[in-house]
């Protein structure tokens, strides 16, 4: 492997790349509903420390679903079902800081006497409370952490490996269109697709095997959408009980189509999940920190794209989130 990191490795990533080094079974975990970038994470991970004989298992709270087949099924995936933890020596968190993002492996994983290591790329509000982490906020995937991590570890670097951090790094930029986008990613890319990745079959299986229902969702939702402060906030509400919408898997198709109106900066996507309960998806194509907002209501993530799981009927939760970005894009417009 050619590329090096760009930064120091100071004495807490080199903790983390010790705790590597010296352990023996690994138990990689996830977020809710986890994305491409912690797919993408946990399977070229979990390739290299196999490579160097290391025990691994993969565990997240939800499936990752179809969209990332054409490398996952190489990979030790597993979906958590409320039984035993695997055992393991050490728990790594990738693309998350917060055990309580991993639902209901939160408590399970708290009482485990593993030690704990982050590899993340996400702001963190607090005291640090893990053992070990690998972290660099200004990375624009975990994945490209993860291809440092590998590097420094010696770990070989097999066809999983590479079409799985491609995949982090093709997610999180938005196939290289968002700010976060730099030299450094188009630089690993470029390395990665000289290994044989090839991005038209990645696109493909990521982006052109929607299911027929997809359409009508989308305007189902999109006839919900509502504009304001002149347009600058756009707001798409999802009730529990629309039976349409419950088709779409992903909501990037619309937050996609939202942040594409020339004067909308930010987008909030409102979904209920059950009864009392609301998932937020927030977006931002402007200075507008939507990480921000996100924390007022328990949540986090990017400053250009974050969310929240937040209590209440979806009526309220909307109420609340609006107020909350209007208050915002108000004061902006007063500075």
């Amino acid at each position: 492997m050619s590329t090096a990191p760009p930064f120091e490795i100071d004495a807490e990533k080199e903790r983390a790349l010790e705790l590597l080094r010296s352990s023996r079974r690994f138990l990689l975990v996830g977020h809710r509903r986890p994305d491409g970038d912690c797919i993408g994470s946990q399977g070229a991970l979990a390739r290299g420390l196999m490579s160097l004989g290391k025990e691994v298992h993969i565990l997240n709270p939800d499936h990752p679903g179809p969209t990332f087949d054409y490398f996952y099924g190489d990979c030790p995936f597993g979906v958590y079902s409320g039984a035993a933890l695997p055992e393991h020596d050490v728990c790594v968190l990738l693309d998350i800081n917060e055990l309580s993002r991993c639902g209901p492996m939160e408590e399970p994983l708290r009482a485990a006497p593993s030690k704990k290591l982050v590899i993340d790329h996400h702001p963190f509000a607090g005291e640090p409370w893990w053992d070990a982490a690998f972290v660099d906020v200004t990375a624009s995937a975990t994945g490209i952490l993860v291809w440092y991590v590998l590097h420094e570890l010696g770990a070989t670097i097999d066809d999983v490996v590479a079409k799985a951090v491609f995949t982090a790094l093709v997610t999180d930029t938005g196939w290289f269109r968002y700010s976060n986008t730099d030299a450094e990613t188009m630089a690993v890319a470029a390395e990665l697709i000289g290994r044989g990745v090839d991005p038209s079959v990645v696109f493909d299986s990521i982006h052109q095997r929607s299911p027929r229902t997809e359409p009508h969702a989308l305007a189902s939702l999109l006839a919900r959408l509502e504009y304001f402060a002149d347009g600058r906030l756009a707001v798409v509400d999802h009730p529990l009980n629309n039976g349409v919408a419950a088709n779409l898997a992903d909501s990037d198709p619309l937050l996609d189509i939202l942040r594409a109106v020339g004067d909308v900066e930010v987008v909030l996507y409102v979904r209920e999940i059950e009864p009392g309960m609301c998932k937020l998806s927030a977006r931002s194509k402007t200075d507008y920190n939507v990480n921000a907002l996100a924390r007022r209501f328990g949540g986090g993530g990017h400053v250009k794209a974050s969310g929240a799981t937040i209590e209440g009927t979806l009526s309220e939760v909307r109420t609340r989130l609006i107020e909350s970005a209007l208050g915002d894009l108000t004061s902006e417009v007063s500075e």
